[in-house]
């Protein structure tokens, strides 16, 4: 099997990657989470790799990776491929680091991120639709300009550097008792249970992948990597097809459990990051807080939750907070069919206003051809303060002889 045969990273590695690192990037804070902590009925901690220079853990494995090059080699220049996380990572420390640096992205990379690579110096180039077919391309670039691939994850210096996670949480929360992490190509939950297992074997490290782009769960049943055909998911930075031959390594004999979430555990989870916590987070940062909140998982306390980014684009943040506000029962988009005649729309708001329910925008049109001679319909986006009322307001409505329609966000 590819883990027996593949030499892992040790933490003497990661130790010497913090010290590289310590002038570079920042100790995040460690901070309570008191709704996990309540939900869980166990002291739940975040580790905020959000609030790291160029948003996300990534620069750690970056610049551990860059500055280990040879002279002739960081001469020769950089390259990357990524959605943005990688890239930003990749950029910072280039720069950094005197090193120029071209970033292979996919066609559908966030605007925000394509910017903040763009801002630390990095020369863009655009390939194919997935960081995967990015990667090719990057492969590519530096088999012909002699420029050094920068992989973003499958390579000892970049999990020695994402390691250094680990060493924090330890030196912050020495007793903690599980560790939760998003996993995309699997570096950081790499370095992570290297830094962790070695000092602390007790204790459990679970991966969590979103579920339209989950190859570690069919790879270990495999006990090799298995590419996905397609992946289909918010979280663009683990939207991987494939691990790596290092990294499943890595998880294949030190990470205790892989579990999956979905699109609608992410919205709900990126929901209480910001009200409860006024943390911008991505969908791929908040994947360990989504596996918290969802079904229940064998954890001992206290438990680590990392936030690996807040790299969001603000319009996909808009969307997501509505479909998480959907998910919780607290927004919803109705049809409500009307009689076309003077004050019917007047009667129909004041009915909600009755609920109590707060209406964000309304539509009245009478061109549907599904409509009936003398009917119009109203399309409405309420907010409610929760299931039950969404119920309350449903059934009053249709009490009062409207036809109601649930709408999809």
């Amino acid at each position: 099997m590819t883990s027996e045969v593949t030499a892992l990273v040790a933490r003497s590695d990661i130790e010497a990657a913090r010290r590289l690192l310590t002038p570079v990037v920042r100790t995040t804070p460690l901070e309570e989470s008191r709704p996990l902590t309540q939900a869980l009925g166990l002291p739940v901690l975040l580790k905020c790799e959000n609030q790291q220079r160029a948003g996300s853990y990534k620069v750690r494995g970056a610049y551990t990776r860059i500055a280990r090059l040879p002279d002739a080699e960081r001469a020769r220049g950089v390259v990357a491929a990524s959605a943005g996380n990688h890239a930003q990572g990749v950029a910072l420390a280039a720069g950094l680091l005197g090193a120029k640096a071209t970033v292979f992205m996919p066609e559908g990379a966030p605007l925000p991120k394509v910017t903040a690579t763009k801002g630390y110096g990095a020369a863009i180039e655009y390939a194919g639709a997935s960081v995967d077919d990015a990667l090719v391309a990057a492969r590519e670039f530096a088999e012909r300009t002699g420029a050094v691939l920068i992989h973003p994850f499958d390579h000892p210096d970049v999990i020695a550097g994402q390691g250094t996670v680990g060493l924090e949480i330890l030196d912050q929360c020495p007793e903690v008792g599980t560790i939760v992490t998003a996993v995309g190509g699997g570096g950081l939950i790499s370095g992570v249970a290297v830094a962790v297992k070695a000092a602390r074997p007790d204790v459990r490290i679970i991966g969590v992948q979103a579920g339209g782009a989950a190859a570690y769960p069919p790879s270990l049943a495999a006990g090799a990597p298995v590419r996905l055909d397609a992946s289909a998911t918010i979280a663009d930075g683990i939207a991987v097809l494939q691990p790596g031959v290092l990294t499943f390594a890595h998880v294949a004999k030190l990470v205790d459990d892989v579990v999956t979430v979905t699109d609608d555990d992410l919205s709900a989870a990126l929901l209480v990051l910001l009200e409860r916590h006024k943390m911008v987070v991505e969908p791929a940062g908040a994947a360990a807080v989504a596996a918290l909140l969802g079904e229940s998982m064998d954890v001992t306390g206290p438990v680590v939750a990392i936030l690996s980014g807040g790299n969001i684009d603000p319009m996909l943040l808009l969307k997501v907070i509505e479909h998480g506000l959907t998910s919780a029962g607290r927004f919803l988009r109705l049809s409500v069919r009307c009689t076309d005649q003077p004050g019917e729309l007047a009667r129909l708001l004041g009915k909600i206003a009755e609920q109590r329910a707060n209406i964000v925008d309304v539509f009245h049109t009478r061109q549907n051809p599904r409509l009936g001679f003398g009917e119009v319909e109203v399309a409405l986006a309420v907010e409610t303060r929760g299931p039950d009322h969404s119920t309350s307001l449903i059934g009053a409505l249709r009490a009062g002889g409207h036809q109601v329609t649930l709408l999809s966000s």
